[in-house]
């Protein structure tokens, strides 16, 4: 008995999420799976100046086929905001005029902490750290951020 298997095709986009930490000397990077479970570290950008470093994080987005930026806005234990969230929501404004790709903000409280914690746990030495925390990171952010889109079926 032959069994018709032919599948329909739905020519719809795949949503692809690009996840930044932004810091002062750093910037991690992260990109979801294809089917948007969990969250990949990809590398980490090292900054050179506001301009270039804006130019090259919005290319990095497109050449990785993101459909939205999550980035991650840093606040206070209390939720307050700090002077590193002004520096941060500068620059991503400044990410929003450069591409049209939709920026969403997402918490990052303890996202570096807990990238630290897995790093160390692994026994990477302090010196190799930073090559990969802040990556690492993002990765959380975006993890957070998937797991809100999931859990509300988005």
């Amino acid at each position: 008995m032959l069994v018709n298997l032919s599948f329909v095709c739905y020519n719809t986009p795949m949503e692809r999420y690009v996840a930044f930490d932004i810091g002062d000397k750093r910037i991690g990077v992260a990109i979801s799976d294809p089917f948007n479970t969990y969250a990949l570290p990809s590398e980490t950008y090292f900054r050179k100046n506001f301009k270039t470093d804006v130019c090259a994080l919005a290319e990095l987005a497109k050449s990785k086929g993101a459909t939205a930026i999550i980035c991650g806005m840093p606040v206070n234990f209390d939720g307050s905001e700090s002077v590193q969230t002004e520096k941060t929501a500068r620059f991503i404004q400044a990410l929003e005029a450069e591409t049209s790709i939709p920026v969403i903000l997402e918490d990052e409280r303890f996202t570096t902490k807990m990238a630290h914690e897995t790093l160390i746990s692994e026994g990477m030495r302090r010196e190799k750290r930073k090559n990969y925390v802040d990556a690492l990171a993002a990765a959380n952010i975006l993890d957070g951020y998937l797991a809100k889109i999931n859990k509300k079926g988005v």
